[in-house]
């Protein structure tokens, strides 16, 4: 960190990376230094965009720099790894977009490469850092609804436009790791111990039409070693219920004395607390904060809260989290629901660490 206490960070990846540069550019505690990505073009649109012209095609140039403290890491899911290695090597700590990986291979390198560097990895896991789930676990931890007896979690969009996206039609494409990592954190946030975990998925005649190669409506439940049980599902190619009456993306906590409810894009949230007082929030006041661009589909917002987050940890010394660990926890976990799809049984995460000799490393 510099003698201002700011972060001074670089982004790799332009796509997704567009809502970190305006995140970055509208904070105190966050130093932008240069961006990159492999396209001049799409370099030179957003050096345009946001009136920045410190870009380059080379991250390995970027990684030389001295002047830079973190990369924030917003490519596709296949060279996340490969992308946090160079990090670390050169002695960068690392914010990156969820799915940390999209497979668990380099999971064991990067763990022990992360402990040599004793550099920092923060999962920027958006969904936790939204109004109305900051809210939700304020009062979780508060008590206001008693001890947690179940977790529901959905993420159900219409998301029909990404089948006019080339990357999204390929093998390796999958809802599971890039719609599903949401709402499986948020089981994750709240019953980070899951024992076994059971699913079933389908390729729907939308996304079968539309070229998709993997499932895109998955419904599973989660078993947790002190008994409690959580349920997640998702569905991406299909129309959705107006707001009024749905949202995309909702956790629903239900304890013994209360239940809550944080709806994501709505920037709404309920509560009924164990005296029975019920409350509804709604932040739409906060609504350009968060939805900056065109439509909903870039969130610049919670950008903003978690990179101040993880400004915060390096100059505060403490971790933030979803740290490297929790994030291949949580890839283990999304691994063994897709073990499910395939097997049409009830799987075990601690099976899925071991074959990937993970299982000491997440045990710490």
């Amino acid at each position: 960190m510099d003698k201002g206490n700011k972060l001074r960070l670089g982004i790799l990846g332009l796509g997704e990376g567009r809502s970190t540069i305006s995140a970055c550019l509208n904070s105190e505690k966050i130093d932008l230094i240069q961006i990159c990505d492999s396209n001049e073009l799409l370099c030179r649109q957003r050096a345009k965009e946001f009136d920045f012209p410190h870009y380059t095609t080379s991250y390995t140039e970027m990684l030389e720099r001295s002047d830079i403290d973190a990369i924030g890491i917003y490519t596709p899911d296949k060279f996340h790894a490969e992308h946090i290695k160079m990090a670390l090597e050169h002695q960068k700590h690392v914010v990156c977009t969820k799915p940390l990986l999209d497979d668990l291979k380099e999971a064991k390198g990067l763990l022990a490469l992360q402990e040599i560097s004793g550099k920092r990895l923060f999962v920027g896991q958006s969904s936790r850092f939204f109004e109305p789930m900051r809210k939700q676990r304020e009062d979780y931890l508060k008590g206001r609804i008693g001890d947690l007896i179940t977790i529901e979690a959905y993420y159900h969009a219409d998301h029909r436009w990404f089948l006019s996206k080339p990357w999204a039609l390929e093998n390796t494409f999958k809802w599971l790791y890039g719609g599903l990592s949401h709402p499986v954190d948020f089981i994750r946030w709240y019953m980070p111990d899951i024992e076994e975990v059971m699913g079933y998925g389908m390729l729907s005649s939308n996304g079968r039409e539309g070229g998709l190669k993997n499932e895109d409506s998955m419904h599973f439940i989660f078993k947790s070693r002190d008994g409690k049980v959580a349920r997640v599902s998702g569905a991406y190619t299909g129309p959705v219920q107006p707001a009024l009456r749905d949202s995309e993306m909702s956790c629903i906590l239900r304890g013994t004395k209360g239940c809550s409810q944080g709806d994501y894009m709505e920037l709404r949230y309920a509560i009924t607390d164990r005296d029975g007082e019920e409350q509804v929030i709604t932040w739409e006041h906060k609504s350009k904060h968060y939805f900056r661009f065109e439509g909903k589909s870039h969130h610049a917002g919670e950008y903003n809260n978690y990179l101040e987050h993880f400004a915060d940890s390096i100059h505060g010394d403490f971790i933030a989290y979803p740290d490297l660990r929790e994030g291949i926890g949580t890839v283990a976990l999304l691994k063994t629901m897709e073990k499910s799809l395939l097997s049409g049984m009830p799987e075990k995460p601690d099976e899925t660490k071991k074959e990937y000799g993970l299982e000491n490393w997440l045990q710490k």
